[in-house]
């Protein structure tokens, strides 16, 4: 749960009396100002005599808090950061300075803070949004299962008391996003053993009723009488026949247009009989982020009330080594009649995919936007900071790259040219899984996938940045939560 924001339009009054102040100054403010220059010259912001003893001791100027943000008690024992946010810089480098900012003051685990922000109006008000969002989704504690007092005392954030600045709709759009970003954090870092699909697809029933979502699931016996292979072929692997496609459906009135969202939900990868090695093994538990971020964005954009109608497919399974589990040189057919042949056993990311697209593609949406954490290449590609799109529509690759811009998770586009079709062809199939090789795999994956959308206009995020040592951009936990901050700034965009 997410604090109460309380708001005043003045920034001084009425008195601060909180233990945590977060100071918020435009760097044209600051970098106006000395710690020479004569007091009535000097800008005017709670804690200045504490911050000009600071910054007199470490030889520092006032515009250096936009680089790094600083921190100081009061008299009185209030701890007070000051940070100087740049506005020309992009949404990510903004987001990332913030970050730093709050979390000087949650280190502390306070159960209250006080945000103050200057400037001019308009400053004023891209501050607030900023700040308020950033402490948003940085003030709960993602689940844990350690028992030492330092963990089992830390407390979420309760309050945010902002001062300088009353936002219109109490920052809506920022709680949403939050909360989004929140729930799709908040399942990825559940071990394995408390998210088997059985347990993820009660959560989600749970979830889809208290959001008054419609919610129905296709089954393994259901899935199998469809004729979908290709998501049986991975789930077939498993003791327990948990394994399901789960429909979420969100409908409005007088909606602009009809999103599909799907997401990969494979809830522990061994890699099947090619079994993964430990070092790769570990973690693997969140190979279910792609569902997540699908079902965080359905929720954000809901909390928003964005005006869109969503349909969000989950392909929920886990990919597990036994006498049952598909292997290699295997032929299976996918929901829309496919024949792939089986290359590899971990590449089993894009088979539960393909049934879920087909599904997604037969309710012609105006647009179909799938996640995944897919490909080890895309990792290898661009590391953790960035994540990799694909589309079928230049268009629609450009609207989310602005929106990558925008919204502070960056992305970057890859080609899938036809020419790359020629390394999945298979002798005995219509169409291999993957190669062997691995070259170039993400490219060859978003190949594969695109066959199962038909016309429909496609995005398709391998999420890369999902896991970030340290956090990335606004969020300061390890798991990112990437792309529900994006598909929201993506769904006001279409």
């Amino acid at each position: 749960m997410l604090a109460s924001l309380t708001q005043f339009a003045s920034s001084i009054s009425p008195p601060i009396k909180g233990s945590h102040v977060l100071v918020v100054l435009p760097q044209q403010v600051a970098a106006t100002s000395k710690v020479t220059d004569t007091p009535q010259s000097k800008p005017d912001f709670l804690g200045r005599s504490v911050l000009e003893a600071l910054l007199s001791r470490r030889k520092m100027e006032l515009d250096q808090i936009g680089e790094t943000p600083v921190s100081a008690n009061s008299e009185s024992g209030t701890l007070y950061v000051w940070v100087a946010v740049e506005l020309g810089k992009s949404s990510f480098e903004q987001q990332t300075l913030m970050r730093k900012a709050v979390q000087l003051l949650m280190e502390e685990s306070p159960a209250e803070i006080n945000v103050a922000v200057y400037g001019n109006e308009q400053e004023r008000a891209v501050l607030a949004q900023l700040a308020i969002y950033v402490a948003w989704v940085n003030g709960p504690p993602l689940p844990s299962r350690k028992t030492g007092k330092k963990d089992t005392h830390k407390q979420p954030l309760e309050k945010i008391t902002l001062h300088g600045y009353s936002g219109a709709n109490d920052f809506q759009l920022q709680h949403a996003k939050a909360e989004g970003n929140l729930l799709v954090r908040e399942l990825t870092v559940l071990p394995a053993n408390e998210l088997t699909p059985a347990l993820y697809r009660e959560r989600l029933k749970q979830l889809a009723e208290a959001e008054h979502w419609e919610y129905e699931e296709f089954d393994l016996r259901k899935l199998r009488e469809m004729g979908a292979g290709a998501f049986v072929a991975v789930a077939q692997g498993s003791a327990q026949e948990d394994a399901a496609i789960v429909h979420l459906q969100r409908r409005v009135e007088n909606p602009r247009n009809m999103v599909a969202l799907v997401g990969k939900g494979i809830c522990f990868d061994t890699g099947g009989h090619n079994l993964k090695p430990a070092r790769y093994m570990q973690g693997m538990h969140e190979d279910m982020n792609g569902s997540a971020v699908a079902v965080g964005l359905l929720l954000a954009a809901t909390r928003a009330r964005l005006p869109v109608n969503i349909d969000c497919w989950l392909a929920i399974a886990q990919n597990h080594i036994s006498p049952t589990a598909y292997k290699q040189n295997d032929v299976i057919t996918a929901l829309n009649g496919t024949t792939i042949e089986i290359v590899h056993t971990d590449a089993e990311g894009r088979l539960v995919l393909a049934d879920a697209l087909t599904l997604a593609a037969k309710q012609k949406p105006d647009v179909i936007f799938d996640f995944s954490t897919l490909t080890g290449s895309m990792h290898v590609a661009l590391g953790s900071r960035y994540s990799g799109i694909f589309s079928n529509r230049e268009d629609l690759s450009e609207k989310a790259l602005a929106a990558g811009q925008s919204s502070g998770e960056r992305i970057c586009a890859f080609p899938m040219d036809a020419d790359y079709e020629t390394d999945l062809e298979s002798k005995i199939a219509d169409v291999k899984q993957c190669t062997l090789d691995g070259e170039a795999d993400h490219i060859l994956a978003a190949r594969f996938l695109g066959r199962f959308v038909g016309e429909t206009p496609w995005l398709h995020m391998d999420l890369s940045g999902s896991n970030n040592k340290g956090g990335l951009g606004a969020v300061g936990t390890d798991v990112t939560g990437f792309g529900v901050a994006w598909g929201v700034e993506m769904l006001q965009r279409l």
